[in-house]
């Protein structure tokens, strides 16, 4: 398939660029695989879809403030979204403008602060070393702004008011430069009243990279390939995991990247545990292995996470169904409303 058959017209204003007050007055579209339907829900009515016996995987990444301003030593304001680690304290970073950043050059970001230019890669990455006047996480905690999409639009010099709620209430490994956004949506008493119906709550970790914000470059899907990230199962989640498979009891996902994690780790058979690059990119004809459902939050045209769960679900149903959302003017991406297909 081509990337073009991923396209669909959505309307500016259906972007989400304030999270709501409550998390669970999210809107839900309910998206049934076999009867070929879908309708319309909350997602405080989640539970209702949930049998005794299933089991919902969360991906519990936390965001980190990923995105530093500062000035160059020529004066020019500089901004770097910080990609991924190297080695310690050196990152691939994005620059803008790069054209200000030379090989040699430095960065200030506050007093604590600095980073030295140490290359630039083909992509038109920069290559940088930071020198950190004390704990380098906490120095990022203090003048660091969350990564948000770029879809999000904020003032460069706004407070910073995503920190908290750009993050899921159970994020507790720190590692990502996006937030795993079909978890946004839960609050402890959701989880608490998932529970108590008998459904088992595991967590695994897949640390949220650059792969989610980059576009498709390529027309023929069968050449795409998306960034790999990091992710780790336990040996306790990969156990009920398998115990699930084996009895044949439904796995619930939620959101794409706990997905991609899960599918990355199955092999000889079974979910092997650990931690390993999740590298697997889901395209038309990918057979799931592991995953009966998944909770997912509506996504971007032509993005590999609309190819992903177009992949699950079937094309001509999720395009029909995402056709509807922007009919029934559903809130979009990040901080909108969400989809479960079951």
């Amino acid at each position: 398939m081509f990337i073009q058959e991923f396209d669909f017209n959505l309307p500016d204003e259906l972007i989400a660029q304030e999270p709501l007050e409550k998390r669970e007055n999210s809107r839900m579209l309910v998206v049934n695989r076999d009867a070929k339907n879908w309708q319309d829900k909350h997602f405080y009515d989640f539970p209702e879809f949930l049998r005794k016996d299933d089991v919902i995987v969360l991906n519990n990444t936390k965001v980190f403030p990923a995105r530093l301003l500062g000035v160059s030593e020529t004066g020019a304001n500089i901004e770097l979204f910080l990609v991924k680690e190297i080695e310690n304290q050196t990152w691939e970073t994005l620059a803008r403008p790069a054209r200000r950043l030379k090989i040699g050059k430095k960065v200030t970001f506050g007093n604590k602060l600095t980073a030295e230019v140490l290359e630039k890669t083909e992509e038109g990455r920069c290559i940088v070393k930071f020198e950190a006047e004390g704990n380098f996480d906490e120095i990022l905690d203090e003048v660091g702004k969350t990564p948000l999409p770029p879809y999000i639009k904020r003032e460069k010099d706004a407070i910073d008011k995503d920190r908290e709620r750009y993050q899921t209430v159970f994020a507790n490994r720190r590692g990502a430069i996006a937030a795993p956004t079909a978890g946004l949506h839960f609050t402890s008493e959701i989880l608490q009243k998932i529970k108590n119906i008998g459904v088992t709550v595991v967590e695994i970790t897949l640390h949220v990279g650059y792969g989610t914000f980059e576009p498709v470059r390529v027309d023929d899907l069968t050449k795409h390939s998306v960034m790999p990230e990091q992710c780790e199962i336990s040996t306790e989640t990969a156990e009920i995991l398998n115990q699930a498979k084996a009895e044949k009891r439904r796995i619930i996902s939620i959101g794409t990247t706990t997905t991609r994690a899960l599918e990355s780790s199955f092999s000889e058979g079974k979910i092997q545990s650990g931690k390993r690059l999740a590298n697997l990119t889901i395209t038309p004809g990918y057979k799931f292995r592991v995953i009966d459902g998944i909770l997912t939050n509506f996504h971007l045209p032509q993005s590999s996470l609309l190819v992903l769960v177009s992949t699950f679900a079937g094309h001509e149903l999720i395009m029909k169904a995402y056709a509807h959302a922007v009919e029934a003017k559903y809130r979009f991406y990040s901080y909108g409303d969400c989809m479960i297909i079951i």
